[in-house]
Protein backbone atom coordinates (compact mmCIF):
# COMPACT_ATOMS: atom_id res chain seq x y z
CA UNK A 1 0.00 0.00 0.00
CA UNK A 2 1.40 3.44 -0.65
CA UNK A 3 1.28 5.64 1.72
CA UNK A 4 0.10 9.25 1.32
CA UNK A 5 3.49 11.08 2.04
CA UNK A 6 4.50 8.90 -1.17
CA UNK A 7 1.49 8.95 -3.48
CA UNK A 8 1.96 9.64 -6.75
CA UNK A 9 1.32 13.88 -6.95
CA UNK A 10 1.32 14.52 -3.64
CA UNK A 11 3.51 17.11 -2.30
CA UNK A 12 6.57 16.33 -0.43
CA UNK A 13 6.73 16.35 3.44
CA UNK A 14 8.35 19.48 4.01
CA UNK A 15 11.99 20.00 5.71
CA UNK A 16 13.31 21.90 8.07
CA UNK A 17 13.47 25.41 8.22
CA UNK A 18 16.99 25.15 8.95
CA UNK A 19 18.44 22.25 7.57
CA UNK A 20 22.12 23.22 9.00
CA UNK A 21 20.69 23.40 12.20
CA UNK A 22 18.95 19.88 12.10
CA UNK A 23 21.66 18.33 10.61
CA UNK A 24 24.17 19.29 13.09
CA UNK A 25 26.34 15.82 13.99
CA UNK A 26 27.94 17.41 17.46
CA UNK A 27 26.48 19.98 18.89
CA UNK A 28 27.07 21.61 22.15
CA UNK A 29 24.04 22.82 24.54
CA UNK A 30 24.08 25.13 27.32
CA UNK A 31 21.34 25.22 30.05
CA UNK A 32 20.84 28.00 32.58
CA UNK A 33 20.25 28.09 36.19
CA UNK A 34 16.90 29.96 35.93
CA UNK A 35 16.15 27.06 33.22
CA UNK A 36 16.55 24.23 36.01
CA UNK A 37 15.43 25.40 39.12
CA UNK A 38 13.05 27.48 40.76
CA UNK A 39 12.96 30.67 42.23
CA UNK A 40 13.72 29.28 45.41
CA UNK A 41 16.93 27.75 43.88
CA UNK A 42 15.83 23.84 44.21
CA UNK A 43 16.58 21.55 41.24
CA UNK A 44 13.16 21.80 38.90
CA UNK A 45 12.67 17.73 38.77
CA UNK A 46 9.74 18.49 35.79
CA UNK A 47 12.19 20.91 33.99
CA UNK A 48 15.30 18.57 34.18
CA UNK A 49 13.38 15.70 33.02
CA UNK A 50 11.93 18.09 29.77
CA UNK A 51 15.32 18.87 29.06
CA UNK A 52 16.70 15.80 29.49
CA UNK A 53 14.50 14.33 27.04
CA UNK A 54 14.86 17.07 24.43
CA UNK A 55 18.89 16.06 24.57
CA UNK A 56 17.51 12.12 24.54
CA UNK A 57 16.05 13.10 21.44
CA UNK A 58 18.84 14.56 19.77
CA UNK A 59 21.13 11.82 20.78
CA UNK A 60 18.51 9.41 18.99
CA UNK A 61 18.76 10.65 15.64
CA UNK A 62 22.37 10.43 15.59
CA UNK A 63 24.19 13.59 16.99
CA UNK A 64 26.68 13.46 19.59
CA UNK A 65 26.27 16.18 22.36
CA UNK A 66 27.77 17.81 25.19
CA UNK A 67 25.85 20.05 27.68
CA UNK A 68 27.19 22.80 29.60
CA UNK A 69 24.62 23.29 32.33
CA UNK A 70 25.07 25.63 35.00
CA UNK A 71 23.15 24.93 38.12
CA UNK A 72 25.14 24.18 40.51
CA UNK A 73 25.39 27.04 42.82
CA UNK A 74 21.56 27.92 42.69
CA UNK A 75 20.86 23.87 43.22
CA UNK A 76 22.96 24.11 46.78
CA UNK A 77 21.16 27.29 47.86
CA UNK A 78 18.01 25.43 49.57
CA UNK A 79 19.84 22.58 51.32
CA UNK A 80 22.15 25.35 52.72
CA UNK A 81 18.71 27.49 53.49
CA UNK A 82 20.00 30.28 51.19
CA UNK A 83 17.38 32.58 50.58
CA UNK A 84 19.25 33.59 47.38
CA UNK A 85 22.44 33.60 45.61
CA UNK A 86 25.44 34.59 48.38
CA UNK A 87 27.49 37.31 47.10
CA UNK A 88 30.71 36.18 48.91
CA UNK A 89 33.25 33.93 47.06
CA UNK A 90 33.38 31.50 50.54
CA UNK A 91 29.09 30.87 50.37
CA UNK A 92 29.50 30.30 46.76
CA UNK A 93 31.73 27.65 46.37
CA UNK A 94 29.99 25.94 49.59
CA UNK A 95 26.71 26.09 47.64
CA UNK A 96 28.38 25.07 44.59
CA UNK A 97 29.97 21.97 46.38
CA UNK A 98 27.02 21.27 47.72
CA UNK A 99 24.97 21.52 44.63
CA UNK A 100 26.97 20.34 41.97
CA UNK A 101 26.61 16.48 43.42
CA UNK A 102 22.64 17.37 43.63
CA UNK A 103 22.73 18.66 39.69
CA UNK A 104 24.62 15.69 38.44
CA UNK A 105 22.62 13.02 40.69
CA UNK A 106 19.94 14.29 39.12
CA UNK A 107 20.38 14.38 35.39
CA UNK A 108 22.42 10.53 35.92
CA UNK A 109 19.17 9.92 37.06
CA UNK A 110 17.26 11.23 34.33
CA UNK A 111 19.74 10.29 31.52
CA UNK A 112 19.03 6.51 32.26
CA UNK A 113 15.55 6.66 31.83
CA UNK A 114 17.49 6.95 28.43
CA UNK A 115 19.98 3.90 28.69
CA UNK A 116 22.63 7.18 28.10
CA UNK A 117 25.73 6.99 30.15
CA UNK A 118 26.42 10.84 31.79
CA UNK A 119 30.50 12.02 32.82
CA UNK A 120 31.27 14.70 34.59
CA UNK A 121 33.45 17.43 33.20
CA UNK A 122 34.82 20.45 35.44
CA UNK A 123 36.91 22.87 34.14
CA UNK A 124 38.65 25.98 35.51
CA UNK A 125 40.11 28.66 33.12
CA UNK A 126 43.59 27.04 32.92
CA UNK A 127 42.11 24.01 31.43
CA UNK A 128 41.14 26.19 28.72
CA UNK A 129 44.10 28.85 28.27
CA UNK A 130 47.14 26.65 29.10
CA UNK A 131 48.09 24.85 26.13
CA UNK A 132 49.06 21.53 27.16
CA UNK A 133 45.39 21.88 29.67
CA UNK A 134 43.37 22.11 26.69
CA UNK A 135 45.03 19.65 24.95
CA UNK A 136 44.35 17.43 27.77
CA UNK A 137 40.63 18.62 27.80
CA UNK A 138 39.82 17.89 24.26
CA UNK A 139 41.33 14.12 24.54
CA UNK A 140 39.35 13.95 27.09
CA UNK A 141 36.19 14.96 25.16
CA UNK A 142 36.86 12.86 22.79
CA UNK A 143 37.59 10.02 24.54
CA UNK A 144 33.71 10.10 26.70
CA UNK A 145 32.22 10.80 23.09
CA UNK A 146 33.74 8.17 21.56
CA UNK A 147 32.21 5.51 23.98
CA UNK A 148 28.68 6.77 23.74
CA UNK A 149 29.34 8.94 27.00
CA UNK A 150 27.37 12.55 27.10
CA UNK A 151 29.69 14.71 28.74
CA UNK A 152 28.01 17.60 31.59
CA UNK A 153 30.46 20.34 31.59
CA UNK A 154 30.32 23.08 34.44
CA UNK A 155 32.93 25.56 35.82
CA UNK A 156 34.96 23.80 38.23
CA UNK A 157 33.44 26.34 41.13
CA UNK A 158 34.41 24.97 44.29
CA UNK A 159 38.00 26.01 43.27
CA UNK A 160 37.90 28.90 41.53
CA UNK A 161 40.06 31.56 43.21
CA UNK A 162 39.90 35.07 41.48
CA UNK A 163 35.97 34.66 40.90
CA UNK A 164 34.02 31.61 41.20
CA UNK A 165 32.62 32.52 37.31
CA UNK A 166 34.79 31.44 34.35
CA UNK A 167 33.74 34.55 33.18
CA UNK A 168 29.61 33.30 32.29
CA UNK A 169 28.40 29.90 31.37
CA UNK A 170 27.71 31.25 28.00
CA UNK A 171 31.22 32.01 27.45
CA UNK A 172 32.39 28.61 28.16
CA UNK A 173 29.91 27.10 26.12
CA UNK A 174 31.26 28.93 22.93
CA UNK A 175 34.89 27.88 24.02
CA UNK A 176 33.96 24.27 24.49
CA UNK A 177 31.81 24.20 21.33
CA UNK A 178 35.51 25.44 19.59
CA UNK A 179 37.85 23.06 21.42
CA UNK A 180 35.28 20.13 20.51
CA UNK A 181 35.14 20.95 16.87
CA UNK A 182 31.14 21.40 17.37
CA UNK A 183 28.79 21.92 14.21
CA UNK A 184 25.98 23.62 15.75
CA UNK A 185 25.93 25.66 19.93
CA UNK A 186 21.89 25.98 21.23
CA UNK A 187 22.07 28.27 24.06
CA UNK A 188 19.03 27.74 26.11
CA UNK A 189 17.40 29.98 28.54
CA UNK A 190 14.30 31.49 30.30
CA UNK A 191 13.44 33.79 27.18
CA UNK A 192 12.62 32.50 23.97
CA UNK A 193 15.11 34.29 22.00
CA UNK A 194 16.59 38.13 21.10
CA UNK A 195 14.11 40.72 21.10
CA UNK A 196 14.69 44.49 19.59
CA UNK A 197 13.64 45.44 22.87
CA UNK A 198 12.48 44.58 26.24
CA UNK A 199 10.44 41.30 25.77
CA UNK A 200 7.70 42.46 28.09
CA UNK A 201 7.14 45.70 26.49
CA UNK A 202 4.77 46.28 23.50
CA UNK A 203 5.80 46.94 20.29
CA UNK A 204 9.14 44.59 20.40
CA UNK A 205 9.82 42.13 17.94
CA UNK A 206 11.85 39.00 17.99
CA UNK A 207 15.09 38.47 15.55
CA UNK A 208 14.58 35.15 14.25
CA UNK A 209 17.99 35.85 12.15
CA UNK A 210 21.41 37.24 13.57
CA UNK A 211 24.05 37.82 9.94
CA UNK A 212 26.34 40.34 11.28
CA UNK A 213 26.79 42.94 13.85
CA UNK A 214 24.73 45.48 11.78
CA UNK A 215 21.70 43.35 12.55
CA UNK A 216 22.03 44.36 16.49
CA UNK A 217 22.67 47.83 15.95
CA UNK A 218 20.38 50.02 18.16
CA UNK A 219 19.31 46.82 20.25
CA UNK A 220 19.13 46.80 23.72
CA UNK A 221 20.37 44.23 25.60
CA UNK A 222 19.70 43.34 28.97
CA UNK A 223 21.25 41.36 31.97
CA UNK A 224 20.60 38.45 34.25
CA UNK A 225 16.88 36.55 33.98
CA UNK A 226 13.52 37.15 36.19
CA UNK A 227 14.35 34.38 38.03
CA UNK A 228 17.64 36.03 39.67
CA UNK A 229 19.42 32.71 40.29
CA UNK A 230 21.84 33.05 37.73
CA UNK A 231 25.00 35.30 36.77
CA UNK A 232 24.37 35.60 32.76
CA UNK A 233 22.01 37.18 30.84
CA UNK A 234 21.66 38.01 27.29
CA UNK A 235 24.30 40.54 27.37
CA UNK A 236 26.41 37.22 27.99
CA UNK A 237 24.46 35.57 25.44
CA UNK A 238 25.01 37.34 22.71
CA UNK A 239 28.95 37.74 23.79
CA UNK A 240 28.55 33.77 23.51
CA UNK A 241 27.02 33.84 19.94
CA UNK A 242 30.00 36.03 18.86
CA UNK A 243 32.62 34.03 19.83
CA UNK A 244 31.45 30.82 18.03
CA UNK A 245 29.82 32.52 15.15
CA UNK A 246 33.41 34.10 14.44
CA UNK A 247 35.21 31.03 14.70
CA UNK A 248 32.14 29.15 12.63
CA UNK A 249 30.12 27.73 14.94
CA UNK A 250 26.26 28.63 13.91
CA UNK A 251 24.53 29.72 17.31
CA UNK A 252 20.79 29.18 18.17
CA UNK A 253 19.20 30.61 20.80
CA UNK A 254 15.97 29.93 22.42
CA UNK A 255 14.06 29.07 25.72
CA UNK A 256 14.54 25.80 27.47
CA UNK A 257 10.86 24.87 26.86
CA UNK A 258 11.71 24.66 22.74
CA UNK A 259 14.26 23.07 23.00
CA UNK A 260 13.11 19.90 21.04
CA UNK A 261 11.94 22.49 18.15
CA UNK A 262 15.49 24.13 18.08
CA UNK A 263 17.27 20.61 17.45
CA UNK A 264 14.76 19.47 14.79
CA UNK A 265 15.28 22.74 12.98
CA UNK A 266 12.32 24.36 13.16
CA UNK A 267 12.47 28.09 13.28
CA UNK A 268 12.50 28.89 16.65
CA UNK A 269 13.99 31.64 18.71
CA UNK A 270 17.36 33.17 16.99
CA UNK A 271 19.55 31.81 14.80
CA UNK A 272 23.11 33.22 14.58
CA UNK A 273 24.81 32.88 11.19
CA UNK A 274 28.58 32.28 11.10
CA UNK A 275 30.89 35.50 10.57
CA UNK A 276 34.64 34.07 9.99
CA UNK A 277 36.19 30.58 10.00
CA UNK A 278 37.92 28.69 12.07
CA UNK A 279 40.72 29.48 13.57
CA UNK A 280 43.64 28.28 16.02
CA UNK A 281 42.35 27.08 19.32
CA UNK A 282 45.02 28.49 21.40
CA UNK A 283 44.14 32.08 19.96
CA UNK A 284 40.71 31.58 20.52
CA UNK A 285 41.49 31.41 24.02
CA UNK A 286 43.82 34.26 23.99
CA UNK A 287 40.96 36.60 22.96
CA UNK A 288 38.16 35.13 24.42
CA UNK A 289 39.48 33.45 27.85
CA UNK A 290 42.16 35.37 29.06
CA UNK A 291 43.42 38.79 30.44
CA UNK A 292 46.89 40.59 30.15
CA UNK A 293 48.92 39.78 33.33
CA UNK A 294 50.62 43.47 32.04
CA UNK A 295 51.14 46.01 29.45
CA UNK A 296 53.44 46.56 26.73
CA UNK A 297 53.36 49.61 25.26
CA UNK A 298 54.04 50.26 21.73
CA UNK A 299 54.86 53.00 19.36
CA UNK A 300 53.05 53.64 15.95
CA UNK A 301 55.31 51.23 13.90
CA UNK A 302 55.13 48.77 15.89
CA UNK A 303 51.15 49.00 15.52
CA UNK A 304 51.09 48.78 12.13
CA UNK A 305 53.71 46.14 11.75
CA UNK A 306 51.34 43.68 14.03
CA UNK A 307 48.09 45.33 12.65
CA UNK A 308 48.42 45.13 9.11
CA UNK A 309 51.49 42.64 8.38
CA UNK A 310 50.29 40.31 11.19
CA UNK A 311 54.25 40.13 12.26
CA UNK A 312 55.81 39.14 15.66
CA UNK A 313 56.62 41.96 18.11
CA UNK A 314 60.00 42.67 18.57
CA UNK A 315 61.98 45.18 21.38
CA UNK A 316 62.42 48.23 19.13
CA UNK A 317 59.06 48.94 18.78
CA UNK A 318 58.23 49.14 22.74
CA UNK A 319 57.89 52.48 24.84
CA UNK A 320 57.46 51.01 28.20
CA UNK A 321 56.02 48.36 29.97
CA UNK A 322 53.88 48.07 33.09
CA UNK A 323 52.38 45.51 35.32
CA UNK A 324 54.00 42.30 36.35
CA UNK A 325 54.34 39.26 34.36
CA UNK A 326 56.89 36.35 33.40
CA UNK A 327 57.63 34.66 30.51
CA UNK A 328 54.46 32.94 28.81
CA UNK A 329 52.50 34.81 30.49
CA UNK A 330 49.25 36.83 28.50
CA UNK A 331 49.83 40.21 27.92
CA UNK A 332 48.02 43.39 26.36
CA UNK A 333 49.80 45.12 23.88
CA UNK A 334 48.49 48.51 23.52
CA UNK A 335 48.57 52.04 21.15
CA UNK A 336 49.76 55.33 22.54
CA UNK A 337 46.66 56.69 23.50
CA UNK A 338 46.46 52.95 25.77
CA UNK A 339 44.27 51.41 23.73
CA UNK A 340 44.44 47.45 23.53
CA UNK A 341 45.68 46.43 20.26
CA UNK A 342 46.37 42.88 20.39
CA UNK A 343 47.30 40.27 23.09
CA UNK A 344 50.07 37.68 23.36
CA UNK A 345 52.16 35.14 25.15
CA UNK A 346 55.03 36.90 25.87
CA UNK A 347 58.80 35.70 25.56
CA UNK A 348 60.21 37.64 28.47
CA UNK A 349 59.84 38.45 31.98
CA UNK A 350 58.21 41.56 32.90
CA UNK A 351 61.68 42.92 34.56
CA UNK A 352 64.25 41.55 31.53
CA UNK A 353 61.88 44.29 29.17
CA UNK A 354 63.21 47.63 30.67
CA UNK A 355 66.76 47.35 29.64
CA UNK A 356 65.92 45.86 25.80
CA UNK A 357 63.53 48.45 24.74
CA UNK A 358 64.31 50.39 21.28
CA UNK A 359 67.23 47.58 20.32
CA UNK A 360 67.09 45.53 17.32
CA UNK A 361 66.88 41.40 18.12
CA UNK A 362 70.65 42.03 16.45
CA UNK A 363 72.23 44.68 18.69
CA UNK A 364 71.12 42.24 21.31
CA UNK A 365 71.86 39.36 20.29
CA UNK A 366 75.40 40.97 20.14
CA UNK A 367 75.66 42.59 23.57
CA UNK A 368 73.54 40.04 25.31
CA UNK A 369 73.82 36.85 23.75
CA UNK A 370 72.16 34.36 21.42
CA UNK A 371 68.68 33.91 23.86
CA UNK A 372 68.49 37.61 23.48
CA UNK A 373 67.87 37.23 19.38
CA UNK A 374 63.76 36.11 19.69
CA UNK A 375 60.83 37.99 19.59
CA UNK A 376 59.00 39.97 22.77
CA UNK A 377 55.72 38.30 21.03
CA UNK A 378 55.52 35.85 18.86
CA UNK A 379 52.78 36.14 15.60
CA UNK A 380 52.04 32.49 16.55
CA UNK A 381 51.33 33.56 19.49
CA UNK A 382 49.39 36.59 19.07
CA UNK A 383 46.06 37.77 18.38
CA UNK A 384 44.63 41.25 17.16
CA UNK A 385 41.92 42.51 18.84
CA UNK A 386 40.88 45.40 16.70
Amino acid sequence: MTSAASAPGSAPAPGPARPDVASAARVVVKVGSSSLTTAEGGIDPARVSALVDALAGLRARGAEVVLVSSGAIAAGLSPLTLARRPRDLASQQAAASVGQGLLVHRYTEEFARHDVLVGQVLLTADDVTRRSHYRNAYRTFAKLLEMGVLPIVNENDTVATSEIRFGDNDRLAALVAHLVHADLLVLLSDVDGLYDGHPDHDGTSLLTQVTSERDLDGISIGRTGAAGVGTGGMQTKVEAARIATGAGIPVVLTSAGQAASAFAGDEVGTVFHPTGKRRPTRLLWLAHATEGKGRIHLDEGAVRALVERRASLLPAGITDVTGAFVAGDPVDLVDGAGGVVARGLVNYDSTELPGLLGKSTRDLARELGASYEREVVHRDDLVVLR
